[in-house]
């Protein structure tokens, strides 16, 4: 008896020893302590007032029963969510008749651009002519995705830079045609970067290998973003939304300098809350200063996700988490936007750049 209970409080110990050490050898993944600071604050799950979503992805919109996105979109007050991937042609053309049979007046279509052929003859003849077909039957804005300047091709296999001359018709277009580009360029620089430990997105690297570039890979990152400015400054009747603030979130002294640039800029907060979040006095004099030209953008469709965008935008709430440790390993701080700024981030701006969106979901004064 004495003897099984030693052995028992032995294995005990061994266990215990084996726990601790873990422990001590865990990985920088693993370590996510619950902090024990005790502030002020509250999650907030629905917004202050109605706002629009500009830049939010859904794939299965053609056919699919859209009640389920408007009961999460009432929940957290989101008035009009602006679907990106509204494809061409025929899907577009579908996607906008659900819409209209059923909610028409809470979501809105951009259209996109097929870049396979570009080089071929009439193929940008063909483009602008069929940007003109999806517009007509509803889409009120082009959406450019990142494969333009990383991915995309013409047809001697060539990478197709941003500010390709065979594009501009396109550019031109949508200034005709009154309609917003939101248009997202590159990555983050840090995937640029080497991966050690003065990157800050090493953590999102090693659980992401297949986001790190190399110093040219297919381009340096300071040439895909001067070939998308170098866009917006050729085509000056054309309003451009610069997805992700331009991936300058965590410089805004020098976003302020391209804004002032390039006074058809805007910028979208998608994806990038977390770097506003950690430099709440400097953020919030930005958006005071820029108020006029920043909108609500979530990008991925994680409804759990939103109210860490409004505690940032609205309360003064000190150090509370963010939702992914691989994106930001710090801690939130609330921006305390004055009302009429909100208004304009959630949705003045929005109504004023898209056109034809129902007003009436929106106080206007």
């Amino acid at each position: 008896m004495i003897r099984s209970i030693k052995a028992a409080l032995f294995a005990i110990l061994l266990a215990s020893c084996s726990f601790q050490q873990n422990a001590q050898e865990m990985d920088f993944e693993e370590y996510n302590p619950t902090s024990t600071l005790v502030v002020p604050g509250k999650e907030i799950t629905k917004a202050k007032f109605p706002f629009i979503d500009v830049h939010s992805h859904q794939y299965r919109m053609a056919t699919q029963d859209l009640s389920g996105l408007i009961k999460d979109m009432d929940q957290m007050n989101m008035g009009i969510m602006v679907n990106l991937s509204g494809g061409s042609g025929d899907n577009i053309k579908n996607i906008l008749a659900n819409i209209n049979e059923h909610y028409p007046n809470r979501f809105v279509v951009f259209a996109n651009v097929d870049f396979d052929g570009v080089g071929s003859p009439d193929w940008t003849e063909n483009a602008v002519k069929q940007l003109e077909i999806d517009i007509a039957r509803g889409a009120k804005g082009l959406k450019i995705f990142k494969s333009l300047g990383l991915r995309n091709k013409d047809i001697d296999g060539k990478r197709l830079a941003i500010d390709d001359e065979r594009l501009d018709p396109i550019w031109a277009k949508c200034g005709e045609l009154n309609i917003p580009v939101l248009i997202h360029a590159a990555d983050p620089k840090s995937f640029w970067d080497p991966m050690d430990a003065n990157n800050e997105r090493w953590l999102e690297l090693k659980t992401r290998p297949n986001r790190k570039r190399g110093d040219t890979d297919p381009a340096p990152w300071e040439q895909i973003i001067a070939e998308q400015h170098h866009v917006f400054k050729k085509h000056p009747n054309t309003k451009f939304i610069n997805a992700h603030m331009g991936w300058f979130a965590n410089n805004l002294g020098k976003l302020g300098e391209l804004l002032d640039e390039m006074p058809n800029m805007y910028v979208g907060i998608g994806a990038i809350i977390a770097e506003l979040g950690r430099q709440p006095r400097n953020a919030h004099a930005f958006f005071v200063k820029y108020q006029d030209r920043i909108l609500f953008g979530k990008d991925s469709w994680q409804p759990q996700e939103f109210p860490t965008y409004f505690r940032v935008l609205e309360s003064d709430d000190e150090y509370f988490p963010y939702y992914k440790k691989y994106h930001a390993f710090w801690a939130m701080y609330g921006l305390n936007l004055p009302d009429e700024v909100l208004k304009k981030v959630y949705y003045k701006n929005a109504i004023k750049l898209i056109p034809s969106m129902d007003t009436s979901l929106f106080p206007m004064d």
